[in-house]
């Protein structure tokens, strides 16, 4: 999708351009000699030099702006980025509808890496653009192309600041600026293809700022359309056990687990780091569902969980704890009294509110 939008945007900019009003050159004029020689400098510092000079010398020439225009290009691609957003306020300034410029401006900002520049100058090429978008069909027939260009190319634009946003979250290790760009993109547009697609790393920079909330948020959205994270997933399967929405608990644990049966290791992931990952999140999902299903008094599916989820969280002696002693209790009411009690064996081995009443129930099953 993107590599059309700049395609689009690059052939757009050339009509964009065509449409900008050019300037009568008298080289009989030290102005118009300079002029003139900035239209036949090849190189591009030259070019620069000249153009420059033209405008230190005719800051108020009706042929400022055209140079300018001109010139703007040159220092995105002589990497004089400061150089060029700056023009691109000058030019702006004059003409608060030139959505080339405001373009050229934007990627002057990306170029820098500047969070906050970024920001700024998606917000205002998107408000040039959707202004320009917005604009009536032309009575005159002979303005009817130029304006079906414009209203073309501020449309892509649009979206093109959209994806500024997104790709300057994703490249950002900030966790406060990937918020603060993502907010500011699903504020702007709610339906934009890129809200789905920075769930994911929205929800880890929530995660990392203690915004817990917002970090559930975003998974329950992400969630009710899209099962293919499992932080999420587990995310949200633990809340729901919280708040002792059991049904819950189960399904999205279930699914957590069936996802991770099944899900390739991503790229940039050495195998032992995603077996570590399959195992905890497998893990913690079946004891998620394991103490659900006991909430239920369902006691053969909770042990079928439970026996999942006990060797997979044994790093963990709260968890494993609670999973062997529950585990105890599903097979008492099984009838199954010798795993009952191999499993309240195992749990009065480890210091936990379960320990004394497991070995209580070793007793009683055991009958010493």
């Amino acid at each position: 999708m993107l590599p059309r939008i700049l395609a689009c945007l690059i052939l757009l900019a050339f009509a964009a351009a065509a449409q900008r009003q050019k300037v009568v050159i008298n080289a009989e004029t030290p102005e118009g000699a300079l002029l003139q020689q900035f239209g036949q400098e090849q190189e591009d510092a030259k070019k620069i030099a000249v153009a420059e000079e033209f405008l230190a010398k005719f800051p108020q020439h009706e042929g400022a702006p055209w140079v300018m225009g001109l010139l703007q290009p040159l220092y995105l691609k002589t990497n004089q980025l400061d150089k060029a957003i700056a023009t691109g306020e000058k030019l702006l300034a004059g003409d608060p509808d030139d959505a080339e410029i405001a373009h050229n401006t934007l990627k002057a900002a990306e170029a820098k890496k500047d969070a906050d520049l970024i920001l700024q100058w998606s917000n205002r090429t998107s408000a040039v653009a959707r202004k320009v978008a917005a604009k009536p069909k032309p009575s005159s027939e002979d303005e009817v192309e130029a304006w079906k260009y414009s209203v073309d190319y501020a449309r892509q634009l649009d979206t093109y600041t959209e994806y500024a946003l997104y790709r300057a979250m994703l490249e950002n290790t900030d966790p406060k600026k990937k918020i603060m760009l993502a907010e500011a993109l699903e504020n702007r547009n709610p339906a934009s293809q890129y809200v789905p697609q920075m769930a994911g790393q929205l929800f880890i920079a929530y995660q990392q700022v203690g915004n817990r909330d917002r970090a559930l948020a975003v998974a329950l959205k992400t969630v009710a359309t899209d099962q293919t994270n499992e932080d999420m997933l587990l995310a949200v399967a633990d809340d729901a056990l919280q708040k002792k929405d059991y049904d819950g608990a189960i399904k999205h644990s279930e699914t957590l687990v069936a996802l991770m049966a099944s899900k390739a290791k991503p790229d940039g992931v050495s195998d032992d780091d995603w077996q570590k990952k399959k195992d905890m999140t497998t893990g913690v999902g079946s004891w998620i569902a394991g103490m659900s299903y006991m909430a239920k008094k369902q006691f053969a599916p909770a042990d079928k969980a439970l026996r999942v989820a006990i060797p997979l969280v044994k790093n963990n002696d709260q968890m494993l704890a609670a999973a062997l002693f529950n585990a105890g209790l599903a097979n008492h009411s099984l009838k199954r009294m010798n795993d009952a009690a191999s499993f309240f064996e195992q749990c009065a081995k480890i210091k936990s509110p379960f320990q004394a009443q497991a070995q209580q129930n070793v007793k009683a099953i055991r009958g010493r």
